[in-house]
């Protein structure tokens, strides 16, 4: 299946979890894994404020979903936002070639690590995952910060 069309079907499923996760009332950040032929193998959104675990970030979710695996090196990450060096490091881990991002103008996280890694690395810049991701930090800006680490005062 061509590289387009598995980033199309992936950042539709990967919008309609972060929608899913604004609607629990937590961060709006999803993520899908996408198979060669398309498929999605594994869906997750931000749970952190849901489940009070800090490492429940949309991609890790994901990940997590997709259970014992030995094909993560054909498989597509693809995400609403950018992600951080946790989700990143995870992604490097389990050796996924491909990520492609929703959105980077809110948050860019180690995307040069990635990079630094092999990974193919595709920036969509979805209006619709910047729209969403513009309007849920300026109505939460103290819950952003404590999601991407940024110290309380």
């Amino acid at each position: 299946m061509a590289t387009d069309t598995i980033a199309a079907v992936g950042i539709e499923a990967a919008y309609e979890q972060a929608c899913k996760g604004l609607r629990e009332g937590g961060i709006p950040i999803g993520a899908a894994l996408v198979s060669p032929r398309g498929v999605i193998v594994a869906l997750g959104h931000n749970l952190r404020v849901q489940t009070g675990d800090p490492t429940a970030h949309a991609e890790t979710v994901c990940i997590r979903n997709a259970g014992r695996r030995r094909d993560w090196q054909t498989l597509t990450l693809v995400s609403t936002l950018s992600p951080c060096a946790m989700c990143t490091g995870t992604s490097i881990l389990h050796r996924i070639p491909r990520v492609v991002i929703g959105e980077r103008r809110t948050f860019q996280g180690r995307e040069d690590w990635l990079a630094a890694e092999g990974v193919r690395v595709d920036v969509l810049d979805d209006a619709r995952c910047v729209e969403l991701m513009t309007r849920f930090i300026a109505a939460n800006p103290e819950l952003w910060n404590e999601d991407i680490g940024v110290p309380g005062v």
